[in-house]
C-alpha cells in the first residue's frame, strides 16, 4: 500500500458535479493498493497514520496527531500511486491491484482507520472519476509505502 498524506485546512471530492465527501482541518489520504497488500499492511498503515504527529502544538511544533487536534479525514483511492515509468513515457499500472482485490482492501482500510481514530471517515468512490480539491496546510505532505516502512 502506498499513501500520500496531506495536512489540509479543507478538502473535498466531487463525483459527477456532486460533493461526495468533504472535510475541514485534517488529513487528505490518497491510497494506492497493489496485489501484494494484506491485512497486515492495512493495520500497520492505519496505525501509523492515526498516530502521525504532523499538527502543531501550542508552541508551533508538529507534535499532535489528527486525533489530538480533533481533525477530520478524507480517503481517496488512487491506483496511479503505483505507476511505473521505468520503460517509456506512458506509465504502467501493472502493480496496482485490480478492483476485485483492491475494493475489499480499500473498504477494510477505511474501517480500520475509523477503528483506530474513533472518527467518521469521509471517502470518494472507488474507480470513479473524481475531482479532489484541497488546501494543503504548511504545506505538509508525507508519502508512506508499507513495503518500505521507512
Amino acid at each position: 500500500m502506498r499513501a500520500v498524506i496531506q495536512r489540509v485546512t479543507r478538502s473535498s471530492v466531487e463525483i459527477g458535479n456532486q460533493i461526495k465527501g468533504e472535510i475541514g482541518n485534517g488529513l487528505l489520504i490518497l491510497l494506492g493498493i497493489e496485489d501484494a497488500d494484506t491485512i497486515d499492511d492495512i493495520e500497520w498503515l492505519s496505525g501509523k497514520i492515526s498516530r502521525l504527529r504532523i499538527f502543531r502544538d501550542e508552541n508551533g511544533v508538529m507534535n499532535r496527531s489528527v486525533c489530538g487536534v480533533n481533525g477530520e479525514i478524507l480517503v481517496i483511492s488512487q491506483f496511479t500511486l503505483h505507476a511505473s515509468i521505468k520503460k517509456g513515457n506512458r506509465p504502467s499500472y501493472i502493480k496496482a491491484a485490480p478492483p476485485e482485490i483492491a475494493i475489499p482492501l480499500y473498504e477494510k482500510f477505511i474501517f480500520q482507520l475509523k477503528k483506530d481514530t474513533g472518527k467518521k471517515i469521509e471517502s470518494g468512490e472507488f474507480g470513479a472519476y473524481m475531482k479532489v480539491s484541497l488546501v494543503n496546510d504548511g504545506p505538509v505532505t508525507i508519502v508512506i509505502d508499507t513495503k518500505r516502512r521507512e
